[in-house]
């Protein structure tokens, strides 16, 4: 069921769609999430098939339930609040499809781009391989500023930023780099969550870095996963 790790940690094992709404409006300084990205359950990098969970909705549902994804985080966001949406261009059918097609219909503001290469093994040779990552950098203002402490463009590279597996459970978390690197960049962020928690990396960061957290998953076994790894996180 679902978890409170003491004061600063909240766990909740159900869909983010029905949780968001029942959260207090503007209580949130900082969403970090990776929205599962309707590539089909037939999706494989290399051999490696991932079918961890369905990902297999039409794709004008997927977008509209991520456009109301969107304009949720956006009620619990505080006005100087900020969301990194993780995403990227997939192909469906021959033609890209980019996650702009429902950012730019929800009320945020695009701050900024960020690409991550991540070395996706999709090596079809019908096209240039796919090797990157978005992370969008939304905000509800305009003025909303990070503070870019670590000194870095907009393209991440580095080793450490590659996606990891947890014991081969989870295939696509985050790096614990990569959120300790953002979060270094939101000092200010105090109230930080994670509507498609996964395996908990979020939540791992948070505890390790003093950030209240605030962690959404749907499904059982990775809820039961990132509840250990958080509470075995000291």
């Amino acid at each position: 069921g679902d978890a409170i790790l003491g004061d600063d940690m909240k766990l909740v094992n159900d869909d983010c769609l029905k949780v968001l709404p029942t959260l207090a409006n503007q209580n949130i300084d900082l969403i970090i999430t990776s929205p599962p990205y309707n590539l089909g359950n037939k999706h494989h990098t290399g051999s490696k098939y991932h079918q961890a969970y369905s990902d297999n909705l039409p794709e004008e549902t997927y977008q509209a339930q991520q456009l109301q994804f969107l304009n949720e985080c956006f009620k619990v966001l505080k006005d100087e609040g900020s969301l990194i949406y993780n995403h990227k261009n997939r192909i469906k059918k021959g033609k890209q499809i980019t996650p702009y097609e429902w950012i730019l219909k929800s009320p945020f503001v695009v701050k900024q781009e960020i690409v991550w290469i991540n070395g996706s093994q999709n090596f079809d040779k019908i096209r240039l391989y796919p090797f990157t990552e978005r992370l969008y950098w939304l905000a509800k203002k305009p003025e909303t500023k990070l503070f870019n402490t670590i000194n870095h463009q907009d393209v991440f590279t580095k080793k450490e930023w590659f996606p990891v597996g947890t014991k081969g459970n989870h295939t696509r978390a985050f790096p614990i780099k990569m959120v300790e690197n953002i979060l270094q960049c939101f000092p200010g962020a105090k109230v930080v969550a994670d509507p498609y928690m996964g395996s908990g990396t979020v939540g791992v960061v948070c505890k390790n870095m003093s950030r209240d957290f605030i962690g959404i998953e749907l499904d059982k076994n990775y809820f039961e996963m990132a509840k250990k790894r958080i509470e075995e996180t000291t």
